[in-house]
């Protein structure tokens, strides 16, 4: 059965957000790094809310896709080491020792 567009939009949409709160910055502010993380999370937190926007509009489509691209930019600044994430959350598609 194919998953329902709305439900998996609507889920896609507070999985960023939830990310977005989990992730902390692993450099410091200023540095190659944390310049580096910024630039991501502000790329996650930008299709957040273009998503939010193209749901508002009834187009779950390209909500779908902003979300996704949004969760895709966080979860590879999460494997590249710019973020820490708490360790019991499963947001990420590794775990928070980086193991």
């Amino acid at each position: 059965m194919p998953a329902d567009l709305a439900e998996k939009t609507d889920r896609y949409g507070e999985m960023l957000a939830d990310a977005l709160d989990a992730a902390e910055p692993a450099a410091p502010p200023g540095t190659p790094l944390g310049e580096a993380a910024a630039e991501t999370y502000e790329m996650a937190d930008s299709y957040l809310d273009d998503g939010r926007h193209f749901r508002e509009a009834d187009d779950p489509v390209n909500a779908l896709a902003s979300f996704s691209y949004g969760y895709g930019w966080l979860d590879a600044g999460v494997r590249f080491g710019l973020f820490e994430i708490p360790e019991d959350t499963e947001l990420f598609t590794t775990d928070a020792g980086g193991e």
